[in-house]
């Protein structure tokens, strides 16, 4: 049985910072997730994406930001347990847990954290009869290896953050994208709508509103898809491509953890946001977008926040007759468990006679 001081369901951004939090604390991590690499949707789902609002980092693509939290809590030596999917949770008479895996691994802690993101996910997919014949034959829900649409024509349809960040970066390296979307306003952020508009004014990307993919043809791979022009009274289109990306979300699921005795509301965890984001289960937390509260925002940075207030409860909880007075890293440094230690440089004061 695997033991630690934390255990934290979800190695996503926010799960990871939590293990340095906790680090600065001196209390063990140890993490599961179902997926086979820690990072959660920055390294399965889109690694070469940007991400622009992430304190002190203009742009970062979200690969390199697991990268430098996964670089961070080195010196904390966490465990992880990976490719497993936290099944069940029992409560002890002693008031801790244990947490069995669907593959049986057996984890024993104090405290619990739920950082699982939105949970697992399954693609939104669009309502094309045969969209299922072309399934890894041109047609993907994720783009993972943007370098393999360098030089081909990719039609991508959606009208949220990920269709528009995606047609401005493939705009760079495709020879031709299209972007579909059967509205002419889109949902995603100023600046990124913005940027479309430029890059179609160049001609980088041919921007198609009110209008949506209807069907896909080809005989063993995709050739060509046919769109449907709502302002051209229904009339249909077919267009060439090597590439149809369909990017209208994922629909998240808790999975087992629905099941566990959590309040739940629209498909999150409820906590306690004004004191340690704590839920209805002394002991068990959840940070990150997997929670809900009165003025919740699913921004990573948040999920940072909620992730350093989590901690201090949690220090608080496995040692109740203890104490902590917070001392800020650049006063203290950063201790690893490794034995290495970060400190500024101490002032040489030298008086003069």
């Amino acid at each position: 049985m695997i033991k630690t001081d934390i255990l934290i369901i979800g190695a996503g951004p926010t799960g990871l910072f939590a293990v340095f939090e906790a680090g600065l604390l001196k209390l063990k991590c140890h993490l599961i997730d179902a997926l086979p690499q820690p990072g959660g949707q920055c390294s399965e789902i889109y690694p070469k994406k940007p991400i622009y609002d992430i304190p002190g980092f203009p742009e970062v693509l979200a690969g390199d930001l697991v990268d430098n939290l996964m670089e961070q809590i080195r010196p904390f030596e966490p465990g992880f347990t990976l490719g497993e999917r936290a099944q069940t949770i029992d409560k002890q008479e002693d008031g801790s847990f244990i947490v069995t895996t669907n593959k049986g691994t057996k984890h024993h802690a104090p405290v619990v954290v739920i950082a699982g993101g939105l949970g697992s996910f399954e693609p939104r997919k669009p309502p094309i009869a045969n969209i299922k014949d072309y399934e890894d034959k041109g047609v993907a829900y994720i783009i993972r290896e943007p370098e393999i649409y360098k030089d081909k024509r990719v039609v991508i349809a959606g009208g949220g953050d990920s269709a528009l960040d995606w047609a401005i970066y493939l705009a760079e390296i495709a020879s031709e994208v299209s972007l579909v979307h059967r509205r002419k306003d889109f949902r995603g952020a100023l600046d990124s709508v913005e940027k479309v508009e430029e890059l179609s004014k160049l001609g980088k990307i041919k921007l198609i509103t009110d209008a949506e993919v209807v069907d896909l043809k080809g005989e063993d791979e995709l050739n060509s898809v046919v769109i449907r022009h709502k302002d051209k009274a229904m009339e249909e289109e077919v267009k060439e491509t090597d590439y149809f990306i369909p990017l209208f979300g994922l629909s998240p699921k808790l999975g087992p953890i629905a099941d566990w005795g959590l309040e739940i509301e629209k498909n999150a965890i409820k906590v306690n946001n004004s004191y340690d984001y704590e839920t209805n289960i002394p002991g068990i937390y959840a940070i990150g977008d997997v929670n809900t509260y009165p003025g919740k925002l699913k921004l990573i940075l948040c999920g940072f926040h909620e992730a350093a207030i989590m901690c201090q409860s949690a220090y608080q909880r496995i040692f109740p007759d203890k104490k902590y007075v917070m001392k800020y890293t650049t006063v203290s440094g950063v201790s690893g468990f490794d034995g290495s230690k970060k400190e500024a440089k101490r002032e040489v004061v030298k008086s003069i006679n």
